[in-house]
């Protein structure tokens, strides 16, 4: 069975945005530590709102490979991020869960934080395409 680290390593841009993750009694947790590269307001300074909701939205896809494993990653039909508050220059966890999922998809939920979990920067809310193996 494969793991989060090694679904994250399948994923060009998780391994540039050097995301790696863990599987929790709750789900999937993917850490992106902090780089230079993932400020988008050096005034602030701020991340990237595309960084952070890549970071969510691969969370999320971890999460439903690593429950629904296939030869193939499960396919966006839809994603919603809500940014709640300026990500800063620092580490940055996401936590994924399957709210509910049939037999061709699933609705995932994902929150960002940084420190304090019940202070998220940023939320996810997703449909995924879960594709058969032909």
């Amino acid at each position: 069975m494969t793991g989060p680290s090694e679904l994250l390593q399948r994923l060009p841009y998780a391994r540039f945005l050097g995301l790696d993750g863990v599987q929790t009694d709750e789900g999937v947790q993917v850490v992106m530590p902090f780089a230079d590269q993932l400020i988008g307001n050096p005034m602030l300074p701020a991340l990237h709102g595309g960084s952070t909701a890549a970071l969510l939205e691969m969370t999320a896809i971890v999460q439903v490979a690593d429950t629904y494993p296939r030869l193939r990653l499960p396919k966006p039909i839809n994603v919603t991020v809500c940014y709640l508050r300026t990500g800063r220059p620092r580490d940055t966890f996401a936590l994924a869960r399957i709210s509910r999922a049939g037999r061709r998809v699933a609705h995932v939920t994902a929150e960002a934080w940084q420190g304090d979990r019940n202070d998220p920067i940023a939320s996810l809310t997703a449909h995924f395409l879960l594709q058969d193996d032909n």
